[in-house]
């Protein structure tokens, strides 16, 4: 599985913007997909997964971000409204496999800056 990773860049706050990761290779819909995130200097935390059942935030984002799923074109995104610059990070997308050996893909890192 590969993914790759678009659409960051700088946004005031208050904006919006959309993320999206286009996967290929053995993609199935009941596997999960969904985006870490990066601030400077701190470690990689999950904000938005979802599966063929159901979708999770972290509280941080919760009501502001929207993670979907376009299956037909294996096309995850994340939409992102009311930024804030505490939203600044590195954006990875995953892949994890729900059957062994559980396998978890990630794409290159896309940057989103939240400034005036």
């Amino acid at each position: 599985v590969q993914l790759q990773a678009s659409g960051g860049g700088l946004v005031q706050p208050g904006g919006s913007l959309k993320l999206s990761c286009v996967a290929s290779g053995s993609i199935f819909s009941t596997d999960a997909m969904g985006w870490y995130r990066q601030a400077p200097g701190l470690g990689r935390a999950l904000i938005a997964r979802t599966d063929g059942h159901s979708t999770g935030y972290a509280d941080s984002v919760k009501g502001r971000f929207t993670v979907s799923r376009d299956n037909n074109e294996n096309t995850l995104y994340l939409e992102m409204n009311s930024l804030k610059p505490e939203d600044t990070a590195v954006y990875y997308c995953y892949y994890l496999e729900s059957n062994p050996p559980y396998q978890q893909y990630w794409g290159k890192g896309t940057l989103v800056t939240v400034s005036s």
